[in-house]
This record gives C-alpha cells, sequence and structure tokens, in this order.
C-alpha cells in the first residue's frame, strides 16, 4: 500500500468523528468510539472468509460437552482470535429498531474471544454503547466502517471487470494507520509528550543505541525484548523492527518475542490492539497489566534488549504503600547484596519512581550469554544529580557505576541512559 491510500484510509477513519460523533461526543472523547471501532472493523473483516468453519466448530465443540474451546476455534478461524456470534457487521446494518441493533450488537461483541474481550473492556467500549443508541448514531457508525470506499480487509476488492479497485490491508499497514490515528488524536487533545507515545524518531534513535553497537553479533537464535513502562508498544515495535533488519542484513535468522507491562487500561488496550492488529497473537499474551513497581509480571524473566520511557517526575507513593512502605520493602529488585552490604537499599524519594523503572530493567539482565543484556531508558536530568550520598537515587548510581554497566549518556531533551553487561 503507497502513502496516498495509506493516507486516504487514515483520513477517512478520521472523517467518520466529525460526520457522525460530532455534537453527541466532545472531540476529546472521539477516541472511545474510533479507536476500539476501528479495531473491531479489522478483525471483523479478517473474520469473515472463516465465519462460517468457526460456527460449525462452536456448534461442534458445544454438542461434544467440550468447554476448552479456544485453541480449536482460533485454528477455525486462522487466527489468534475469533468471534462465535451469529453475526457480523455486515449482518448489523439492516437494524432499523435502536433496541434490537443495540442487542445484536452485544451479543455481537460478547461473542469474541476472551483477548479481544479484554482489549473492549480496557477501553470500555461497552461505556459508549448506551449513548451511541440515545443519540441514534450507533447504526450509522457501522454503516460508516462498512462503506465500500474504504477497504480494511487483508484481501482486495474487485471492480465488476475483475480488476482491483481496492487494495489489500496487511497487518504491517493496519498497524500502522491504527498508530496514526493514536498519534492524531494524542495532538489533537494537546496530551503531554510521553503521555501515550515517544516520538518515533527518539524511539528509532534508542533502538538503534542498543542494537547497532552489536549488529555483527547478532546471531541465528531467540532474543527476548522487554518494555516495562510499554505504553501504547510503540518501542516494542520499532525494537522488533530494528532487530529483524539488522539480522537480515547479516545473513541471521532470529526468533523474536516481546514482553511488555503497562498500568494505564487504554493504553494496555491500544498496545494489545496494536499487536493483534499486526498478526502478532503470540506477543499479545505477553503483554500485561498493572504496575511493573509493585506487581511485576515478569519475576523470573531475564532479556536480552530492555528499553523504556518510564514516566518520570511522578510520584510512586500508591506503589511504595503496597510494597509495604520504604521501611518494610523486601522485594530482591531492589534490595540486594551489594559491596558487603547484604541490604543495599536502592529506593527513591516517593515523589519520583523513574529510577526503579531502571533498577527493574538492571535485575533483568542476563549474565551468562555472550551478548548479555543492553538497557536504553529515558529520563530526564534529575536521575543525574537528586539524593544525597546513601539515599536511594545515588545507590543507584553508584551500584550502576560499579558494576560497570554504563555504556553510555545521551542528551536528547531528557537523558538516556544505555546499559549493558
Amino acid at each position: 500500500m503507497n502513502h496516498n491510500q495509506h493516507t486516504a484510509i487514515v483520513n477517512f477513519i478520521w472523517g467518520i468523528a466529525d460526520d457522525v460523533l460530532r455534537d453527541v461526543y466532545v472531540r476529546g472523547k472521539y477516541r472511545d468510539v474510533i479507536l476500539p471501532m476501528t479495531v473491531i472493523r479489522r478483525l471483523d473483516a479478517v473474520l469473515e472468509p472463516t465465519k462460517e468453519a468457526v460456527l460449525r466448530m462452536k456448534r461442534q465443540l458445544d454438542d461434544a460437552g467440550i468447554s476448552n474451546q479456544h485453541a480449536a476455534l482460533c485454528k477455525a478461524s486462522g487466527q489468534a482470535f475469533y468471534n462465535t456470534s451469529p453475526f457480523t457487521l455486515h449482518d448489523l446494518r439492516s437494524r432499523t429498531k435502536q433496541q434490537q441493533l443495540k442487542a445484536d450488537f452485544e451479543a455481537y461483541l460478547e461473542g469474541f474471544s476472551p483477548n479481544v474481550q479484554e482489549i473492549l473492556d480496557k477501553f470500555k467500549f461497552r461505556n459508549q454503547i448506551p449513548t451511541m443508541i440515545e443519540a441514534d448514531i450507533l447504526g450509522h457508525v457501522i454503516e460508516k466502517y462498512l462503506d465500500t470506499a474504504m477497504n480494511l480487509s487483508p484481501n482486495p476488492v474487485y471492480d465488476a471487470n475483475g480488476n482491483i479497485r481496492l487494495p489489500a490491508l496487511d497487518n504491517h499497514a493496519m498497524g500502522t494507520i491504527f498508530e496514526e490515528l493514536i498519534r492524531r488524536f494524542s495532538e489533537e487533545n494537546n496530551e503531554e509528550a510521553g503521555e501515550h507515545f515517544t516520538p518515533r524518531d527518539v524511539v528509532k534513535l534508542m533502538a538503534n543505541l542498543i542494537f547497532l553497537p552489536v549488529a555483527d553479533q547478532i546471531e541465528s537464535t531467540t532474543y527476548l525484548v522487554y518494555d516495562g513502562a510499554s505504553g501504547t508498544g510503540g518501542m516494542l515495535t520499532v525494537a522488533e523492527e530494528t532487530l529483524s533488519e539488522l539480522a537480515t542484513a547479516h545473513g541471521k535468522d532470529v526468533a523474536i518475542h516481546l514482553f511488555g507491562q503497562e498500568i494505564n487500561a487504554e493504553t494496555y488496550a491500544i498496545a494489545k490492539a496494536d499487536l493483534l492488529l499486526k498478526g502478532e497473537g503470540e506477543a499479545v499474551e505477553n503483554i500485561k497489566f498493572g504496575s511493573t513497581l509493585s506487581a511485576d509480571a515478569f519475576p523470573s524473566h531475564e532479556f536480552d534488549f530492555m528499553l523504556s520511557n518510564p514516566p518520570y517526575g511522578k510520584s510512586w507513593k500508591t506503589d511504595l504503600e503496597r510494597m509495604g512502605g520504604k521501611g518494610d520493602i523486601k522485594d530482591p529488585r531492589y534490595i540486594v547484596e551489594h559491596d558487603g552490604d547484604p541490604e543495599f537499599r536502592m529506593i527513591p524519594r516517593s515523589s519520583d519512581g523513574q529510577l526503579m523503572f531502571l533498577v527493574n530493567k538492571l535485575s533483568k539482565m542476563k549474565h551468562k550469554t555472550r551478548l548479555g543484556s543492553r538497557i536504553a531508558e529515558v529520563h530526564n536530568g534529575s536521575s543525574l544529580f537528586t539524593g544525597d550520598a546513601g539515599q536511594g537515587e545515588s545507590n543507584i548510581r553508584r551500584w550502576i557505576i560499579e558494576n560497570d554497566w554504563l555504556g553510555q549518556l545521551l542528551h536528547y531533551r531528557k537523558t538516556c541512559f544505555t546499559t549493558r553487561v
């Protein structure tokens, strides 16, 4: 798909908000409908060719009394997700009565597999249905997403002469379109930099910092990539793309597995949706919801490459309380043995937890592989000087330096630490 086609689809979806949602939602709330509906329409289009096969399999499983149906239904759909409702979006467009449309649309949503259900729940999309029904716009929204001027399907649309009228939309192109919508909504709402995504050039810079110095040492093996503040997942996908390109350029065949954790429900939903739209069903299962600081989702994992843009200048007092309070924290990520001290404490002030994310990554490094681990993390300048000797921030810097883990120090608006083993 060329740039003009990509832009046309983004503009068409962007226009749905102004065409249908205006006067029902304030502009800052358009995303509450547009982002989940874009996901739903794409999944609907992907699943359409195997819809009947899934329904047949569902009946067979039910008749046989089999309760664990997920794997079989995924196999029937040919995807990492499925929908067992009797409806597609095309079926719903004929509903003229609002209450019937509401009931059938809710049944359609209930038919999606658990991984899609979680995305819809975190988007809180079902909360929007009463508003759209009351304003009589749900049917119009569905109609817009089914407009024949736009193709969100992985299959091309042909004209009467058998020529391609609208090209197919592969997973990568769909993911790019989704990311562009996220960017536009974030800019439209004047959100803080880094609140939902880190600028692409910064992410690419970070990926280059951890991969380029070891590009000629990449082997044909499996690599694990981790982001403990994964947001919408942009760093993970750019890291995957960069590593894959470098491996190919050096004649290596690598398997890359992505892992992430995110505490914001909407951005978590966006990250999982983006990966699902890109066809990375396995990676979807490795994106976890919750606080990295107080509820680490990967306590026993070690990773080859790690990168993050964690919140900076933000209180982590709630996490501190969940962990037992500053004097009672026992988490082995933050209380270690170092230089003869069996309880070397790396607990910064509760007013700013950014360095805690770095310590979390340092605890997940590999020490017995040829490459070890490489880390890039974005910080503001306070990470360099806050905390007196013996305090948490100072102890963290001392721990890094005395272990000879500090690879580079780079200033790019904020400070980007890269560490190595």
